[in-house]
């Protein structure tokens, strides 16, 4: 059942968005003696954008809501997770939202079924507390795990993870909020309306803050070993007015890591907004998937049209 898991080294990770190798995989240079070897032309390489379903889990089900708050059901993780796959989806995320407040278990079963019938990247998150959880999503068949306030909590999770399974299955899931209050350690982030601010880390589905600056966050959890941000902006989940792009650019800047935009995707434009001012890797949507406003398909083919690399 599910996908087996085989830990990868490090060297199948790709090159990070700084078109560098990541710090954890190998030089890329060749052994030996390189006179046996012929020159090799080398061909910029272009990164496809990835578009990414995330399905938010509670009780089994997914859920939908505003500022994390108002959750509605949406539907079956592993109909929805078909559907997706057939539209073209690069991934599709599974968050269990309620899983670390309420202290819940990792849902195997469900990983299990979706991993069965998917033919894509599957991300895992959600209550996720140590090696074994890691190693027991994996061998579910999730191909990456998201962590949050575990890795809050204990950051050398990040680095234990990256070490025992391989940078590329750690993704690091922030969710931030603005704050006014004045903080000389926190790295500003200047709003469109000219307002300046810095973003603080929220745990627990949101509901309690860290006083821990997001972008410094972000950084760190690269140097420990993170394979990708996934960012969620509290400012914007649900609202369906676009992404908050002030910190997934301010982020994207910072970070050498991919980064993952979330939280407020409305309109076919949004996800173009995310790309080129986020400056995001991937963008991540729900509700507009769910409900069936557009699909993955339409994304892209209004993203190529704009000249934004993707997969179709």
């Amino acid at each position: 059942m599910g996908r087996p898991y085989t830990a990868r080294p490090d060297n199948d990770y790709p090159m990070n968005r700084h078109g560098k190798l990541h710090k954890n995989s190998v030089s890329g240079k060749r052994s030996g003696n390189v006179d046996e070897y012929p020159p090799t032309k080398v061909y910029p390489m272009v990164l496809t954008r990835r578009i990414i379903p995330c399905l938010d889990l509670k009780d089994g089900r997914v859920v939908k809501g505003t500022n994390f708050l108002g959750l509605r059901d949406a539907g079956d993780p592993v109909e929805l997770s078909e559907r997706y796959n057939e539209q073209g989806a690069d991934e599709v995320v599974f968050l269990d939202i309620t899983a670390s407040k309420e202290k819940r278990g990792i849902i195997i079963e469900l990983i299990k079924r979706a991993a069965d019938q998917l033919f894509l990247p599957l991300t895992v998150g959600g209550g996720i507390r140590s090696l074994e959880d890691i190693q027991q999503i994996l061998r579910a068949g999730a191909d990456k795990v998201s962590m949050n306030t575990s890795a809050v909590h204990d950051p050398t999770l990040i680095t234990k993870g990256a070490e025992s399974f391989g940078t590329q299955c750690i993704v690091v899931a922030m969710d931030v909020r603005r704050n006014f209050t004045p903080n000389e350690k926190a790295i500003p982030v200047y709003l469109e309306d000219g307002r300046k601010c810095w973003y603080e880390v929220v745990i627990y589905g949101g509901s309690k803050p860290t006083g821990i600056d997001a972008v410094a966050w972000a950084t760190e959890a690269e140097e420990r070993g993170a394979g990708e941000i996934l960012l969620t902006s509290m400012e914007t989940d649900g609202t369906k007015n676009g992404f908050d792009i002030a910190i997934t650019s301010a982020i994207s800047d910072a970070a050498g890591i991919p980064v993952i935009a979330s939280g407020g995707v409305g309109t076919l434009e949004h996800f173009y907004d995310g790309f080129t001012k986020g400056k995001a890797d991937a963008c991540l949507a729900a509700s507009v998937f769910h409900y069936g406003e557009f699909t993955v398909k339409d994304v892209k083919e209004y993203l190529r049209a704009r000249d934004i690399p993707v997969r179709l």
